[in-house]
């Protein structure tokens, strides 16, 4: 089934997946395309958003235009830099702001009779995020939103259904930006708001029995969220004709393997486990660079992967949970990424192994993923599981890696990790983990001192990972959670908390 969409073209805005995910929360399906190669109108088509950018349409940059394909064929919302680029082609006037125009912003003007504006408030909050400003507005044009330093916030264009605005609808911080989008998707475009979990599913569920028929299937299992999820999907498809191999490399989190596998287990899944932790500890000894220990950690992986494919006969197809950002990542309107995380469960696979590459959760973004998860039916302890980096605990134990190392973070770990759960804290946290650091510090237990290690507590808050704010975590569970570390872990003495965002540190350490 082809659902109605919504095709966003990026100009190259920070804010892009953010106005795709938006529109998916009105159930209707969208896709992000970058504005120089984007797929042809069809009848499924309902309407095209413009992105925002960080350039100028004064610079000229960003050719050639896509706007005369699009104007007069489907309904237009061209959003901060997609507004100008629509007045500038126009005729308009767009110039550099006297004053850069950034933060939170009320519309003085609301023309409720246009109906991308319908039911918006007089003295809106919208948030504001450009250099650039549309001074005077081509003789069709007609100003639909105004703020008091802006006169031309939200336009019009008389006789089609083309608009723009300068104010960015799907930040937070625009009170009334989804009730703008729904104007924009459902009224104007027409969309019938039918894109949900449950027809995802179906419509996933037909097209993985129609294209795999009664082929065989081999899929890595990580324990996270994304693999099981399309482990799932297949499952309802293909059933045993699905082959899955969980790899314990001896790096996931204290007791992890035997949880999951038996959570895969009662699922109904054909799963094999691999305990593998033992070759990769003796891979890992004596590296201490980042990078090589996740090549050594990926490429392993892989081996261990294709020595277990290896004794499945006949398999057709290598399944993989690769999600929609990795996919818009590829065809950015910057071009594909300089640098690929090579961090990923399955980096990439030898060339013996002919297989063809089945991925059913390549349109759906991660909080997607997780909702078509609960509808399926994967427990919670799995689809609200924190992101986990694919190396594990392999860089998270800075500088070498060793048996004892593992073993001493694996306790923090598991001490942190239930502590925020016991504490109702899990869930209220992007991501959490332990750093294992390579320094010891002076402590004093009883009447002895010690030369112990010191770990570091991590926490962040983020949406996509992209950006990350540290947890304020409550200063009374930090310091419980610190005393129960150095009183039950052999081996650690001191305990520190990481209070650094995300940009300029990093989620990892490593």
């Amino acid at each position: 089934m082809t659902h109605e969409t919504i095709l966003i073209l990026d100009f190259g805005s920070q804010y892009t997946q953010l106005i795709a995910r938006r529109v998916r929360e009105l159930n209707v399906y969208c896709e992000i395309h970058p504005f120089n190669h984007y797929p042809e109108l069809t009848p499924a088509v309902k309407g095209v958003i413009l992105s925002g950018s960080p350039y100028s349409v004064r610079d000229g940059l960003l050719a050639p235009s896509p706007l005369p394909a699009l104007r007069n064929k489907v309904p237009l919302l061209g959003v901060c830099y997609g507004a100008q680029l629509l007045a500038h082609e126009s005729g308009g006037s767009v110039e550099a702001s006297a004053i850069r125009e950034y933060g939170r912003a009320n519309l003085k003007h609301v023309n409720i009779n246009s109906p991308l504006m319908a039911d918006i408030s007089q003295h809106s909050q919208v948030w504001m995020s450009h250099g650039d400003t549309i001074l005077a507005l081509p003789e069709n044009f007609e100003v639909v939103a105004s703020t008091a330093d802006v006169e031309v916030a939200g336009f019009s264009v008389k006789g089609e259904p083309t608009y723009g605005i300068q104010f960015h609808p799907e930040v937070y911080h625009s009170t009334e930006g989804m009730k703008l989008l729904k104007n924009f998707v459902v009224d104007i475009c027409g969309c019938s708001q039918d894109w949900t979990p449950a027809s995802f599913i179906d419509d996933t569920v037909a097209w993985l029995k129609d294209t795999l028929g009664n082929d065989k299937v081999v899929l890595g299992l990580s324990g996270g969220v994304d693999s099981s999820v399309a482990a799932m999907l297949l499952h309802r498809a293909i059933g045993k004709n699905l082959y899955c191999i969980f790899v314990d490399n001896g790096l996931l989190r204290k007791n992890e393997f035997e949880k999951v596998l038996d959570s895969y287990l009662h699922l109904g899944l054909n799963v094999k486990g691999v305990r593998a932790g033992e070759r990769f500890l003796q891979r890992l000894a004596g590296v201490t660079d980042p990078e090589q220990k996740r090549k050594i950690i990926g490429n392993l992986f892989i081996e261990v992967f294709d020595e277990e494919a290896h004794h499945i006969e006949d398999v057709k197809w290598l399944a993989q949970g690769t999600i929609y950002p990795d996919v818009i990542e590829s065809v950015s309107v910057k071009g594909p990424s300089a640098t690929i995380k090579s961090h990923h469960n399955v980096g990439g696979l030898p060339d013996f192994m002919k297989l063809k590459i089945v991925e059913p959760l390549k349109s759906l973004f991660k909080d997607e993923v997780r909702i078509v998860g609960r509808t399926l039916g994967i427990p919670s302890f799995i689809i609200d599981r924190h992101p986990f980096p694919g190396p594990g605990l392999g860089i998270r134990i800075l500088g070498e890696v060793t048996a004892e190392k593992v073993r001493i973070l694996q306790e923090v770990d598991e001490i942190y990790i239930e502590g925020l759960r016991e504490h109702d804290l899990y869930n209220k946290v992007w991501q959490a983990g332990v750093i294992l650091l390579p320094v010891q510090s002076v402590g004093v237990m009883g009447d002895e001192r010690t030369y112990e290690n010191v770990v570091a507590l991590r926490a962040v808050n983020s949406t996509d990972g992209m950006t990350a704010d540290w947890s304020h975590l409550p200063y009374e569970f930090l310091a419980k959670v610190s005393n129960d570390i150095i009183n039950k872990v052999r081996g650690v003495n001191r305990v520190v908390y990481d209070i650094s965002s995300k940009p300029p540190a990093t989620i990892e350490w490593e």
